[in-house]
């Protein structure tokens, strides 16, 4: 049984002092910092992540350090109106799923109208002299951090009422002394800080907080948004922007701020975070997988990983996709959590390898997620777009090459893969239209393949192939990142539990299908091409695909005994797919042995190089499975 209910955690060496939670504790360890500078006037910036609640952590922290001057970066952002043109072009008209990933830099969405003044109040010095907030010279912050070069320099109008007074005076003795408190996206855009602190989110925790409508997109006020648009622009605009701010920032903050829980708030020193970032790339990892219902969604999940019975059904697991998952650092006895794609920032050469580093830059290119249709219905009809049709119309660099594996499978189980031969597209096309107009429903069984599926089958499915997953089955889905790339073509004719229909992209869909993938190709090509590769005392290897022009390689090795593994320099991630535990171990001691259980996947770092996976616990004398993907060289 998988401890999902035990969340994976990496332990930070040398950190028993390093984390403090509550707004209190970290109230008290601020003002430390702020006394350890030495300085009349301090100020402290906390660079915030969209979707962080910015009131909240201004409002604590405020009166934690009695705040002799609260900047609100939100206040200089520029108008509603100009913010939505900025980012029309990239939200795809009416779309209501795909944009185009935005190149837009975060300096652009302030007003340049509202800049002129901030930067000439005046804050003390150690003497009575006068210093202004970010002026060049003397005991001056060094000028404007502009990280991505845009050559931007903006500054931002403050909301506390006494820094209008403070513009219009010219005297030193009106010059702000104690903290300067600046919050918020773009805090640092005002000026270099004598203390930063980055306050992080997780995207899956900013997808609940979408649902619940108590945030709005970057810049405008829209929580009451359908949840869905307001992923769509997050997507596409919000979190590039976001991202290219944080990666230079993650490598100086003084503190890192954990507001996941609101009730629990933790503070820790941005050394520690970074020595867990170390700590994380040089040993086995999980992620914290999250798990979400769904219109097709199935019952085997809620058992095998002891989640809500009282769910009505569990469709997806994110179990290995750091862009949503977040990731747990045990600092100090303290679990701090952080998004996992920062470990990617942080440390991209060391988790992915330098070849993987060169070809995808700091994305993480591989993906595991489940999808659980036991005693639940069939996923959509559907098909993903070819390189240069994601290049070209969204932005994207490289596709949503994707394979099942059957995790499980009941007696029915199928897949629907690949076009029978003889198939009059035009006339697909047009059952497919007339079944989403509310006519006859899509007859399937004239156009596509339905292989029957068991437990351990792989079917491979390179963009461009049409497929789905039938009813009764969990599959364990290796795909490359790109996630949100499905082209809908048919839905069986039912409502998403919003009871709405959900989007269909027929259109998109037909320019990308691939029309000569039939029955015999599909069978030669993409179901099960299992090739043994060897083995050696109690293991065996085989090579179970990915097709030709993937880039992901998956390999399976069945053990009753260890089995020796090598990262050859590039990222692994594993799925355990057969047995209850197994334990994976450094030949030569360079990592704490690393348990793991029935379903979980993990991934091993570039730089940890040998490792072993043996059984483990009430698996040992057992046959045990592992499937591993890399990225081919």
């Amino acid at each position: 049984m998988p401890n999902y209910d035990k969340h994976p955690c990496i332990t930070v060496p040398d950190a028993d002092n390093a984390c403090v939670a509550g707004w209190a504790a970290i109230g008290r360890r601020l003002r430390d910092a702020v006394a350890a500078r030495g300085l009349r006037a301090t100020v402290v910036a906390v660079e915030c992540y969209p979707g962080v609640n910015e009131a909240a952590v201004t409002d604590a922290l405020a009166a934690e350090l009695a705040a002799s001057l609260i900047i609100r970066a939100a206040d200089a952002l520029r108008p509603e109106a100009e913010i939505n043109d900025l980012c029309a072009p990239f939200l795809g008209g009416d779309d209501p799923v795909f944009g185009f990933l935005c190149g837009l830099e975060l300096p652009e969405f302030f007003d340049a109208a509202k800049l002129a003044h901030l930067r000439t109040i005046p804050i003390q010095t150690h003497t009575s002299a006068a210093r202004c907030l970010n002026k060049e010279g003397g005991h001056s912050c060094p000028p404007f951090h502009d990280p991505r070069g845009t050559g931007m320099s903006l500054l931002l109008i403050p909301s506390h009422e006494a820094a209008s007074d403070l513009l219009e005076s010219d005297t030193d003795s009106q010059a702000v002394d104690g903290v300067v408190l600046i919050v918020g996206v773009g805090a640092t855009l005002v000026c270099e800080p004598d203390i930063l602190v980055y306050a992080d989110l997780a995207r899956w925790e900013i997808q609940q907080r979408q649902r619940r409508r108590e945030i709005s997109n970057l810049g405008v006020d829209n929580a009451e948004l359908p949840p869905g648009l307001k992923y769509k622009r997050a997507f596409f605009i919000d979190w590039r922007v976001a991202d290219r701010w944080k990666q230079p920032l993650l490598r100086r903050a003084d503190f890192f701020l954990d507001t996941h829980h609101a009730a629990t708030p933790k503070l820790a020193d941005g050394a520690a975070v970074r020595r867990g970032f170390t700590t994380a790339v040089s040993r086995p990892f999980r992620v914290v997988p999250f798990f979400d219902p769904g219109v097709w969604g199935g019952q085997w999940m809620k058992e095998v990983c002891d989640l809500d019975r009282t769910a009505p059904n569990y469709a997806w697991c994110f179990d290995c996709v750091p862009e949503e998952n977040s990731i747990l650092l045990n600092i100090g006895g303290h679990h701090f959590e952080l998004p996992a794609i920062d470990l990617v920032f942080d440390q991209p050469q060391e988790l992915l390898g330098e070849h993987v580093h060169a070809r995808f830059g700091a994305e993480f290119p591989i993906r595991f997620d489940f999808l659980d249709t036991m005693g639940g219905g069939n996923l959509s009809f559907q098909v993903h777009p070819l390189t240069a049709y994601i290049r070209e119309n969204f932005g994207m660099p490289y596709t949503q090459d994707e394979s099942y594996y059957m995790l499980d499978a009941g007696p029915d189980a199928t897949v629907y893969l690949g076009l029978k031969e003889g198939v009059d597209p035009d006339a697909m096309l047009r059952d497919l239209e007339i079944a989403q107009a509310g006519g006859a429903p899509f007859p399937d069984a004239t156009y596509v393949n339905r292989w029957p599926a068991k437990k351990h089958d792989h079917f491979l499915i390179p963009a461009g192939t049409v497929h789905c997953s039938g009813s009764d089955a969990m599959v364990l889905e290796i795909s490359a990142t790109p996630y949100i790339f499905t082209f809908k073509m048919w839905d069986w004719g039912r409502l998403g539990l919003d009871g709405k229909p959900r989007p269909i992209h027929l259109q998109h869909g037909a320019a990308n299908i691939q029309w000569e993938r039939t029955t015999p190709w599909t069978h030669d090509h993409l179901v099960n091409r299992i090739e043994g590769l060897g083995g050696g005392d109690g293991w065996r290897e085989e090579r179970t695909g990915l097709h030709e022009s993937e880039f992901i390689e998956t390999r399976r090795h069945w053990f009753t005994k260890t089995v020796p593994h090598d990262t050859c320099g590039t990222v692994h991630v594993l799925n355990l797919v057969e047995g209850e535990q197994a334990i994976i171990e450094s030949p030569g001691g360079a990592f704490e042995p690393f348990v793991v259980h029935y379903a979980e996947t993990f991934i091993v770092p570039a730089a940890v190089g040998p490792y072993t996976i043996r059984p483990h616990g009430p698996a040992c004398g057992s046959e045990c499975a592992t499937l591993l993907a890399y990225v081919r060289a």
